[in-house]
């Protein structure tokens, strides 16, 4: 394994280049972390008066002297300029050096990463509404502040030019995000794939010639769904409310139970979306803010209850809306109150109305796994196998069923 700190000047002369009068080139070979980059010094010397060992010419006369002296000055200036770069914090490379002590020009387009993720966020700013939805947007401006946060941390520098980059970037702001913000796989993982997106988009721009992380590959760990019981959806169907705000919240939330819409596709309702189908029922026809793939729901008795309960609520009259919905912040927050008054020790979130609908409400009642998928939106039948899970109380219903048929005495001839 190379030691990233390694750092190494070697003078030589190149016999490969012998010129007509026997004179050789001499190079200056920097050599930072294992990688190489040579540097013509402009200077020749005749092959008899190179000491190779050394790296300096022989002999003790003016030309030696002098010579020696250039040599020993461009040593200083590598090292100075070496030790400049890690006292900013930046990373050098080989190449890197070699263009400072040239004096090469940085490339027009040399930009920093938190400089790109701030050109995204923009970019992304200006679809919402359209193709993208304000949560979209608010996740990537949080990854920017983590990512700013890893840099301060790590580099102790406000940014990082894109071609300082390397792969231990990557695996370090998972170690960081793991052990320094306490935060899990699956969300450090959400956050590296987004980071990979930028990160590519600025290698689509020519402003990066490779992504340094793309070989990183995300991985998820396999997390326990919260859903309601169907003896705890009871309990909270036959608790009533005298707090308005927490009535309206437990509404909304059998809602979804029953319909299986995600918070935010709820929170869009309006009366239009209240259509009765060809079958003569009542249906709820949109598609997912997420994905735009339609999500077209058959209302069950319970959710065109709470439909009705609203007809004359002040949201439906002014807004058209079909829930008095209110932020998710604040769903989460008096939700956990209504699961004390409840009884029910479960973390309740808006995300658990959805996997209730999927599991006790729909799968558990035997609704194909293929139907569950349409309602739910879902584009792959794989994303709906998550909610498959077959829980003790199937199995045991499913073995009652084939006991008592094979305990049926066979029909007398």
């Amino acid at each position: 394994m190379k030691n990233s700190d390694s750092f190494a000047i070697l003078f030589w002369a190149n016999k490969a280049k012998k010129d007509q009068n026997g004179t050789l080139p001499v190079y200056a070979r920097v050599t930072i972390a294992g990688k190489r980059a040579e540097i013509s010094l402009k200077k020749k010397v005749m092959p008899e008066k190179w000491d190779a060992r050394s790296g300096f010419m022989k002999g003790s006369g003016e030309e030696a002297r002098s010579f020696n002296k250039f040599l020993v000055s461009v040593d200083t200036e590598l090292r100075d300029l070496y030790f400049q770069f890690k006292q900013n914090g930046r990373s050098c490379t080989a190449e890197r050096l070699k263009n400072k002590y040239l004096h090469a020009e940085e490339p027009l387009a040399r930009k920093q990463l938190l400089e790109v993720f701030t050109y995204h966020n923009e970019e992304v700013a200006a679809l919402v509404g359209k193709d993208l939805v304000k949560a979209t947007l608010t996740k990537y401006e949080t990854i920017r502040t983590k990512v700013a946060d890893y840099i301060a941390h790590r580099y102790q520098c406000n940014d990082l030019f894109l071609d300082e980059l390397e792969y231990n970037f990557i695996t370090g702001f998972e170690h960081y995000m793991k052990t320094q913000q306490l935060v899990s796989h699956n969300v450090v993982m959400a956050y590296i794939k987004r980071i990979k997106r930028v990160v590519n988009m600025a290698v689509d721009n020519g402003w990066l010639a490779a992504s340094p992380i793309r070989k990183y590959v995300c991985t998820s760990k396999k997390t326990a769904r919260t859903e309601l019981e169907a003896e705890e959806l009871a309990a909270l169907e036959e608790k009533h409310f005298e707090v308005e705000r927490l009535e309206e919240v437990k509404d909304c939330y059998l809602f979804s139970c029953y319909t299986g819409y995600a918070f935010i596709d709820a929170c869009k309702l309006s009366v239009e979306h209240l259509v009765k189908g060809s079958d003569g029922e009542y249906w709820v026809m949109t598609s997912r803010t997420k994905s735009k793939i339609a999500a077209n729901v058959p209302l069950l008795p319970q959710a065109l209850a709470i439909i009705d309960k609203y007809r004359a609520h002040p949201i439906r009259k002014i807004q058209g809306r079909l829930l008095p919905m209110k932020s998710n912040q604040k769903m989460n927050a008096y939700l956990k109150e209504i699961a004390d008054l409840c009884g029910i020790n479960k973390k309740l979130t808006t995300h658990t109305a959805r996997h209730t609908f999927a599991t006790t409400v729909t799968l558990e009642n035997d609704v194909p796994i293929e139907t569950v998928s349409k309602m739910l939106g879902h584009t792959k039948i794989t994303t709906t196998q998550i909610y498959a899970r077959i829980k003790e109380k199937k199995v045991s219903k499913d073995m009652k069923l084939l006991r008592e048929k094979l305990t049926l005495k066979p029909a007398e001839v």
